[in-house]
């Protein structure tokens, strides 16, 4: 995509006003055409090569296929509320905080505290509802 600045003019500018007034030539004013980077245009229009242009990968036999061609379907919206409270572990188990911890912590213990203070697996009965909200969420079922 180059763009063309030219700052040539169409006709030569008279130098002194006056009845003898003197012209330059049109080659001294005239600019080479250079792109908006500064390159030289020449060079620049024979290394950009078509927009429309597709490259095709070099080994055919191991390209991957069109999945979805055509229409779009529906993008399946994120709980944001949800996405704050839950989290996946490296090995796609679905994690959250330990509710009793965010007040009253004088009257509870430190070892109370120290074990509120760790994340604790989503029971099993509850994947359904957070992946209902995080749709998006790689989870494995089969994580113990």
């Amino acid at each position: 995509m180059a763009l063309s600045l030219s700052l040539a003019r169409a006709a030569p500018l008279a130098v002194s006003a006056g009845a003898g007034a003197r012209r330059l030539p049109a080659a001294s004013l005239a600019f080479p055409p250079k792109s908006f980077f500064g390159a030289p245009l020449a060079a620049t229009a024979a290394s950009v090569a078509s927009p429309l242009q597709v490259r095709k990968p070099a080994n055919t036999s191991t390209s991957l296929a069109v999945v979805a061609a055509g229409k779009k379907g529906y993008k399946m919206k994120t709980h944001k509320a949800s996405a704050k409270r839950f989290r996946v572990t490296g090995r796609g188990k679905i994690v959250r905080r330990c509710a009793g911890k965010q007040h009253l912590l004088a009257k509870k213990n430190t070892k109370r505290k120290k074990r509120l203070s760790k994340m604790v697996q989503v029971n099993k009965s509850d994947y359904d509802n957070v992946t209902g909200a995080l749709p998006y969420l790689k989870v494995n079922r089969k994580a113990d």
